[in-house]
Formats: structure tokens, C-alpha cells, sequence
């Protein structure tokens, strides 16, 4: 993305290179026919089901006010509208929990005053998203997107472990409230007796800690060695939707014998229910809010659009991430534009606004490169056997493969045609055919083998379309007309399912993973090393990570601990954008700069474990070779913001020696420290060539020279 701030240019320029692919966006669609659907239905589970449980959180937080139609529409309303003209498709809309905070903080106070009350809540609320919405607007026209990369590792991470420690504590606090009588009810009825109000309890504990374990026991299913393949991807792409269906229907089971309310279930008005609309026409009472609430909305709208600009550019930013191997151009400034537009209409309309969502906008990118995956793979592979059946030489092979990969490949009319992934196909494929004069001769799989080739070199690329965002959120607009059946589901698995989510964000954020080192026993920090781990447990003495560790808790503990003081807690987005000056400015006079590099480094850098010594890598990755595209990519990404791995491990052959001179030092024991894999940073940090450049170079170091890990050492 161009870095400028010249009113204007980056809207104009994002116009421009979006305009000349959007047909393509539609036909790109089209062409993939019913395979479309796979990736359209896995992201509409990953949006609906937040979203229903923001909503179900907010109605508890506002009375009653906004309610899950609300949240519903809001994402149906918004994703509708970015699909057909938003910038990017890949990003997908929905209402988040920052959303969700900030309105119960501004109905917290609302209903405080006289003259605003729980009647003025909304109309007020109009007012806050007409001044967010001027603010977006703002900062689109003078290109405040530029700077989005100054928003590190450090900020990112951050707002995660916030996010998700709120997502927590709204299921604990939901829990807890199970036991008590719930605002707005009739405490003489049967179900709030205290006998009940405990069976009540202590069954929502059972539907929640039911849906956590057994959510989280889905997700890792295409590991498990039971099952067909295609019966393990089913699970670990829809297990959490079909744990919410079963553990609803778990709490069917005792009806007969407990009073109606037991479980307590999703409250909320039926869309055609009498008073139901009430809150889309609030915009005829927005003149009725007094002018100095009006303008005092401009304070908690300069929250709501610092919030917008960094989650918002940020999701597009991971569904945008260079290992994707995009081929149309990103629409920073003008997409956040229209958020201000989406913005206003959702104010006007009286329900939440949307905003792009993490990590749903990078998962709906990994499932669009599965399907991508598939279909390249498909095609080569049917190609390559017709050609094998005709006795073709291994040439002729190449030839009819590379001419079906072109015809895979829409390139837009300033670009060329891709060759990526066939020219080494076929550097590895001939040479292998010309040591064993096999070249001109008709091939067979047993020179060439098409399934571990081809699902091993074919590149990384995307299907680029907007159907799939227009689908998924016409299927969670169609969730409102099913709001009869969504009320089955007992309150007690939405906290279940904030909880799963807090889970769930936590691997893959190296923030978190640096706690969890903190508190790791000194006799067994070697086990971080015999496992995959971020590259600066390699390269930073264990005091800096420390002092690096403790400053971002403490951080992290003051943005958590103001989200609960009543007006102040508006301003916990400005603590978020002051890490940007904080990292640029404070921290360097702290720490080294190639410490701070590793510490918060732009991409998410991993060094591999090798079990047993470095030749069996070569084993193990055949052995992986034939994966399916929605198993390899999983490995890939990481869960907490659907943000590639980098990984960093030396080009090694299965007759590569293993060396096995000792190395003073931190080791484990079982493994030798020459056997694992460095960061490429490392050299820097000790003045040496990097290992992971083993064998390159005019003087290639030796393995025997690589000196130990810091993991556990202070610096000197």
C-alpha cells in the first residue's frame, strides 16, 4: 500500500485498482459453481454464532433495548452492502465485542440522566455514529490508513488478550448470574425459588463446560486417527456449530421434570412481534435529544472511530497477508470510508454498527485458498493421468499441465499470466526423469508421482470473489426470520461459547505464550525448545523477555482494569493507539533494537522442534505431503488472528549426517542443541552466520559451531 496523505489519493487510487477486477469478482464466483458454498457456510458459522451471543450479552446490558435482531441485522445489513461495493471482499462485517462494550458504556450513562433516560438512548446513540462516521470519514480522505503498519505486534496482541480476557469474564459473570433471579422477572415464580435457582446453575455449569471441552476437542479432529479424512475435516470445520446444536439438545432432556424456565434460553422479541420495530425509526426522535448531548456524543464517537480505524484496517490488513499471494489490490481508504457510510445508516437504523471482524476476515481468506487449492489440484492431477494413460513423455506432461494452470489463472489486464509453482514443478520433476534417462519416455507414477508433487510445490493462491461475503451474510440476515428456533438455545452455551473464544484466541499470540514462559520452571524451559516456538526464545536473553513480558501485563491489566470504571472506561481505545508513540519512542531506550525486532516482530516468526534429528525431516514432510489443502493450511496459520507462520528450519536432505559433538550450555535431554532449528536473526544478536543459511554463501558455517540457546540466561 502507497504511504500517502494527500486528501483524497489513497480513495481515489483504491477506486481505481478495484474497479478493474470487480466483473471478475463476480464471474470468479460464478465459475467455482457449487463449491462456493463449502467456504460460504463455514464463515457464516464463524459469524452468526459470535454475533448471536453479542446479542443475547447486549439485551442483558441494555434492558432489553438491543436484543440479537439486532446484532443480526447489523451484520446482514453491513455484509450485504461491502459485498456488492465494498473494496475488499475477503473482509467480512459483524458486530464486535468492542461494539458491544462501548454501547453498554454509553447506556450505562444514558439511563443515568433525566433528560436522555433509557427512551433517548438510542436517538442519542444516532448522533454518536453521525460524529463517528464524520471522524472515519476524516481520516479516510487523508489517508490515516498509511500508518496502519506502525500498529506492531505490540498493540495487535494486546487488544487480543483484552478481547479475550473480556470475552471471559462475560462468561463467568453469565454463569454467576444462572444463579440469581434475572432483572425484569417475576421472582414469585416457580423456576426462581432458591432450590431450582441452583439445579439451574449447576445445569448451565454442565451445558457450558460441556460446550468448551468438547468445541476445543473438535477443533484439533484433523489430527485425530479415527475416521474417514473427509469425516475429520467436517468436525474440525463445523464441530463448534454442531456442539451448540447437541449440547442444545442436551438441555431438552430434563423438561419434563423442571419448571418452564429451566434452563433459562436467548431472549428476544420475534421480528414481527407487536413493538419489535420500535427501534428502527429512532431517527424521528433524534431531534428530541438535547443539543448539549448531541454535542458531547463527539467524545465516546472519537472512541468508537479509534476502535473502527485500528480493528477495522487491522482485519483487513490479516485477510490481505502477502503469504495469501493476492493478485488484486488492497482498499484501505476507500473501505473505511464506506465503514463511515455503514456507520451512519446503522445509527439512523437504531442497531449496532458493524465492523470488520478478526478473526473471521482471515479464516473466510484460508477457506477461499482450500477451495482455490482444490481446484488447481483437481485439474493438474486429472490432467497429468490423461496424459500418463496416452503414454505421453514427462514433457509432454509439463506441457499439458502448465497449459491447464493457465487456463485456472484470470489475471487482470495490467498483469501477466502466473508461473509460479510449475517452473519448479518442473525443475524437480525432469531433473529426477534425466538421472534416470527416463526424459523422452513415456512416464508412469512411478517416476513422477502427481498426487505428492503437485500437493507439495502448487503455491498458495486465493479465490477472489465476492459471492461467498454476499452469501454468508444473506444467511445470517435469514437468522433473524429463524429467531423462534434460535431461542432454544440456553443462555448457558452462549457463555460456554465466550468462553471457547477466549480459549480459542490464545494460541498463536506470542504475548500469551511469553506468560506462560514466565511461569515455566527453570529445570524445564528446555521442553519450549522440543517444541515449535517463536524465534525469540532463540535469540533474547530470558531478563529481557521478562522485563519486555512484565511491562506489556502491567499495560494490559490498566487498559482491562478502566474497561470497569464507569465514564473513564470510554477511553480504553486511546490506550490502544498510544502504543503506537510508545513503541516508536519509549521502548528503544530500553531495549536493544535487534531485541525489540525479535520481541515484536512484524510477521509471526516460528523455529521448528525436530524430534529426534535433522534428517528425519525430509521423512516426516513426505510423510505430510498429502495432506489436504484445509489440514496444511490449518498448520500454517495461527488461531488467536488467522495470521501466517513463518518458519525457519535448514534445507537438509534424509542423507544429511546428524552432528553430535556436545554443546555447553541449556539442552535438552533428549536432544542434542545441534539439532534444532535457529531464527535467522540470531546472527545478528551474536555476530555469526545463520544456520538456517546452512550451506550457502561463500563461506557457509558448520553446524558444529551453532552455539546454545539463551533460553534461561541473562545477558552479560
Amino acid at each position: 500500500m502507497e504511504e500517502t496523505f494527500v486528501p483524497f489519493r489513497g480513495i481515489k487510487n483504491d477506486l481505481r485498482g478495484r474497479l478493474t477486477c470487480y466483473k471478475q469478482d463476480w464471474t470468479g464466483g460464478l465459475t467455482a459453481g457449487f463449491r462456493i458454498l463449502a467456504p460460504t457456510i463455514y464463515i457464516f458459522f464463524a459469524s452468526a454464532i459470535p454475533v448471536i451471543s453479542f446479542g443475547e450479552q447486549l439485551e442483558r446490558n441494555t434492558d432489553g433495548v438491543l436484543t440479537a435482531v439486532q446484532t443480526l441485522a447489523s451484520t446482514s445489513l453491513c455484509g450485504i452492502i461491502h459485498s456488492i461495493i465494498g473494496g475488499q471482499p475477503l473482509l467480512i462485517l459483524g458486530v464486535a465485542e468492542p461494539t458491544v462494550i462501548m454501547y453498554t458504556f454509553m447506556f450505562n450513562f444514558a439511563k443515568e440522566r433525566p433528560d436522555l433516560g433509557r427512551e433517548l438512548f438510542l436517538a442519542w446513540t444516532g448522533w454518536v455514529c453521525v460524529w463517528t462516521a464524520i471522524l472515519l470519514f476524516l481520516l479516510a480522505i487523508l489517508g490515516a490508513c498509511s500508518i496502519i503498519n506502525r500498529f506492531t505486534r505490540l498493540a495487535g496482541e494486546l487488544f487480543g488478550l483484552l478481547i479475550a480476557m473480556l470475552f471471559m469474564q462475560q462468561a463467568i459473570k453469565g454463569l454467576v448470574d444462572e444463579f440469581r433471579i434475572p432483572k425484569r422477572e417475576n421472582p414469585k415464580l416457580t423456576e426462581f425459588i432458591p432450590s431450582w435457582r441452583f439445579a439451574n446453575g449447576m445445569f448451565a455449569l454442565v451445558l457450558s463446560f460441556g460446550l468448551v471441552l468438547t468445541s476445543l476437542r473438535s477443533r484439533k479432529a484433523r489430527s485425530w486417527r479415527y475416521g474417514s479424512g473427509w469425516l475429520r475435516s467436517l468436525i474440525a470445520d463445523y464441530g463448534v456449530p454442531i456442539m451448540v446444536l447437541v449440547w442444545t439438545a442436551v438441555s431438552y432432556i430434563p423438561s419434563g421434570n423442571v419448571p418452564k424456565g429451566i434452563p433459562r434460553r436467548l431472549s428476544s422479541p420475534n421480528p414481527w412481534s407487536p413493538g419489535a420495530y420500535e427501534n428502527w425509526t429512532v431517527i424521528k426522535d433524534m431531534l428530541n435529544v438535547p443539543i448539549v448531548y448531541i454535542i458531547g456524543a463527539f467524545i465516546p464517537a472519537t472512541m468508537i472511530a479509534v476502535l473502527y480505524y485500528f480493528d477495522h484496517s487491522v482485519a483487513s490488513q490479516l485477510a490481505q497477508q502477502k503469504e495469501f499471494n493476492l493478485k488484486k489490490p488492497s482498499s484501505f481508504h476507500y473501505d473505511l470510508l464506506l465503514l463511515g457510510f455503514l456507520t451512519i445508516l446503522c445509527g439512523l437504523l437504531g442497531i449496532p454498527p458493524s465492523n470488520g471482524v478478526i478473526p473471521q476476515s482471515p479464516m473466510h481468506t484460508k477457506s477461499l485458498a482450500t477451495l482455490k487449492h482444490q481446484l488447481l489440484r483437481n485439474r493438474l492431477v486429472a490432467t497429468a493421468r490423461r496424459c500418463m494413460r496416452k503414454n505421453s513423455s514427462l514433457g509432454e506432461v509439463y506441457g499439458s499441465m502448465q497449459e491447464a494452470y493457465h487456463q485456472m489463472q484470470t489475471p487482470l489486464i495490467y498483469q501477466d499470466a502466473s508461473f509460479r509453482g510449475l517452473k519448479e514443478l518442473k525443475e524437480s520433476t525432469i531433473q529426477l526423469a534425466s538421472s534416470t534417462g527416463n526424459l523422452d519416455a513415456p512416464v508412469d507414477e512411478t517416476i513422477f508421482d502427481v498426487e505428492k508433487e503437485i500437493d507439495e510445490l502448487l503455491p498458495v493462491e486465493v479465490k477472489e470473489q465476492r459471492l461467498s461475503n454476499l452469501l454468508q451474510a444473506n444467511m445470517v440476515g435469514g437468522c433473524v426470520a429463524a429467531m423462534p428456533f434460535l431461542k432454544m438455545i440456553p443462555t448457558s452455551v452462549l457463555w460456554g461459547y465466550f468462553a471457547f473464544m477466549a480459549i480459542e484466541s490464545l494460541p498463536g499470540n506470542q504475548f500469551w505464550e511469553r506468560i506462560l514462559l514466565l511461569f515455566t520452571a527453570p529445570s524445564r524451559r528446555y521442553k519450549v525448545l522440543e517444541e515449535f516456538h517463536a524465534t525469540f526464545v532463540e535469540t533474547v536473553p530470558f531478563k529481557t523477555i521478562v522485563i519486555f513480558t512484565i511491562f506489556q501485563t502491567v499495560y494490559l491489566l490498566v487498559c482491562f482494569g478502566i474497561t470497569w470504571i464507569p465514564i473513564a472506561g470510554l477511553l480504553f481505545p486511546l490506550l490502544i493507539m498510544l502504543l503506537v508513540p510508545i513503541r516508536q519512542y519509549f521502548l528503544p531506550k530500553f531495549f536493544k533494537g535487534a531485541h525489540l525486532q525479535d520481541l515484536d516482530a512484524a510477521e509471526y516468526e516460528e523455529a521448528p522442534a525436530l524430534p529426534f534429528n535433522l534428517a528425519m525431516e525430509a521423512e516426516l514432510g513426505s510423510r505430510a505431503s498429502h495432506a489436504d489443502g484445509g489440514e496444511i493450511l490449518d498448520e500454517m496459520i495461527t488461531r488467536s488472528r488467522g495470521e501466517f507462520r513463518h518458519m525457519f528450519s535448514p534445507k537438509v536432505s534424509s542423507s544429511t549426517a546428524t552432528p553430535t559433538k556436545d554443546v555447553k550450555g541449556l539442552q535438552s535431554p533428549r536432544l542434542s542443541l545441534s539439532e534444532k532449528a535457529y531464527s535467522p536473526r540470531i546472527s545478528e544478536l551474536r555476530g555469526e552466520n545463520s544456520p538456517r543459511s546452512f550451506g550457502r554463501g561463500p563461506n557457509p558455517l558448520r553446524v558444529e559451531e551453532i552455539r546454545p540457546s539463551m533460553l534461561g540466561k541473562s545477558p552479560q
